[in-house]
């Protein structure tokens, strides 16, 4: 089993920034691909980036160029830099984890709230 644990959600204005953070522990051997889903009242779960242990990143194409996703192995933690923030941002915003490519974890959702 992996529990993860986020942080690093909030109210922020249109344009401005917020850094989402997520500590994965437990059973951390083979997680591969760690990365950010986010879902908006009535829609879909949608990634919004994931990032494999190598270092290669994925983006959704709505925050290409505005997020940026970063893990620190060491630290079995896996980070999330969102700038110019607009209102479509705004979700509960779940930390994944995939363990040997067939166990999936999900964090408890962090709220992230951007005003216009």
């Amino acid at each position: 089993q992996v529990q993860l644990v986020e942080s690093g959600g909030g109210l922020v204005q249109a344009g401005g920034s917020l850094r989402l953070s997520c500590a994965a522990s437990g059973t951390i051997f083979g997680i591969n691909l760690m990365g950010w889903y986010r879902q908006a009242p009535g829609k879909q779960r949608e990634l919004v980036a994931d990032i494999t242990s190598t270092g290669s990143t994925n983006y959704a194409d709505s925050v290409k160029g505005r997020f940026t996703i970063s893990r620190d192995n060491a630290k079995n933690a896996v980070y999330l830099q969102m700038n110019s923030l607009k209102p479509d941002d705004t979700a509960v915003y779940y930390c994944n984890v995939r363990r040997l490519g067939i166990e999936n974890y999900w964090g408890q959702g962090t709220q992230v709230t951007v005003s216009s």
